[in-house]
């Protein structure tokens, strides 16, 4: 299922027994744009601990009343490798906490050097507002992101697009850029550059963030693009 974040933070994780605590943010791969653990608030019951959980927890989602299903309870979370409040995520410490909750690592089938570097973590709420630009000038901000939770099937909940608020260039308007299309990021200046050109992106499709995103509307977004779809192969030789 395609969701905004915004539809997601807010959202309370429910245990088995008892509720967890609430999605404050998510934390996604910079260089994979694949949302690696959910940042949730303990609601005071866990006060003064840092806790991120992955989306393998979750087994069912109602966004529509702001509930996640999930198969942990509150004394496996407290009883979790306690995470530093003040400072990013490090390889060993992901590697303490896949062990304890017997989560897959998604890092196995990552490039040698990436496999073994700390992870490339940023917070989605942190990144939204990142001025974005078309390789002939600026044509607004990210206003949000889509994510595709793979209907909780198990594959890892990917950033299917960015929400872009075109601001004063196209006021009250928004458009949808998937994050591969992007040229280069740049996370300390909040700048993202865009491998498209500003027309093409003046007439692409509009994007209505009260519309829920179906596929007639994906078709006709990569048809207006030209480029292929996400949800099918690529056929090699045709």
């Amino acid at each position: 299922m395609l969701i905004a974040t915004k539809q997601i933070r807010g959202c309370s994780i429910e245990g088995p027994e008892d509720g967890v605590g609430t999605v404050k943010d998510l934390l996604f791969d910079g260089r994979h744009w694949i949302v690696r653990y959910l940042e949730v608030d303990t609601d005071g019951w866990l006060s003064g601990r840092r806790v991120i959980l992955s989306p393998q927890v979750i087994r069912s989602a109602d966004y529509a009343s702001q509930r996640l299903g999930a198969r942990l309870t509150r004394e496996q979370v407290e009883n979790a490798p306690p995470l530093e409040s003040d400072m990013p995520l490090s390889r060993r410490k992901e590697i303490e906490m896949a062990q304890y909750f017997a989560w897959e690592v998604y890092w196995a089938n990552l490039e040698p050097a990436q496999a073994e570097s700390d992870p490339d973590l940023h917070a989605a709420g942190t990144v939204t507002g990142c001025r974005v630009a078309a390789s002939d000038g600026e044509i607004g901000y990210v206003a949000d992101f889509i994510i595709d939770d793979a209907d909780l099937a198990g594959p890892p909940w990917e950033i299917r697009y960015l929400v872009i608020d075109t601001g004063n260039w196209l006021p009250g308007r928004h458009v949808l850029i998937p994050p591969l299309w992007t040229d280069a990021v740049d996370w300390e200046s909040r700048h993202v550059r865009l491998d498209l050109v500003r027309k093409t992106i003046e007439h692409s499709p509009e994007y209505d963030p009260a519309t829920p995103i179906n596929r007639q509307y994906e078709e006709m977004f990569f048809d207006y693009y030209g480029r292929p779809v996400y949800w099918r192969p690529v056929e090699h030789g045709v």
